[in-house]
């Protein structure tokens, strides 16, 4: 179960894991069940746009998350687009 089933960690430090998009895709889908994560660290993983599109879906749900690092990403147009939608339904 890892950290989708996780109730201890309030801080994922993910930092310079070269995840990729596949990588972030499963993290989203972690976060979604995830109800005791409140800031998320993914500065330098290579998500790009799908890893933030997957990211930004999951955030949309997830209602504990205030604080999320996403620099050096090679996030784009599209994926700072959905990323930024999902800012507005999130209300965390």
């Amino acid at each position: 179960h890892g950290i989708k089933g996780n109730t201890t960690f309030t801080t994922w430090d993910l930092q310079n894991n070269n995840m990729g998009h596949k990588g972030a895709e499963a993290l989203a889908q972690a976060l979604v069940a995830n109800t005791t994560v409140e800031m998320i660290a993914l500065s330098s993983n290579h998500i790009g746009d799908e890893g933030a599109k997957a990211l930004a879906h999951a955030l949309e749900r997830n209602t504990t998350v205030y604080d999320i690092y996403l620099n050096s990403n090679f996030i784009g147009d599209e994926g700072a687009k959905a990323l930024a939608q999902a800012l507005v339904a999130n209300t965390t």
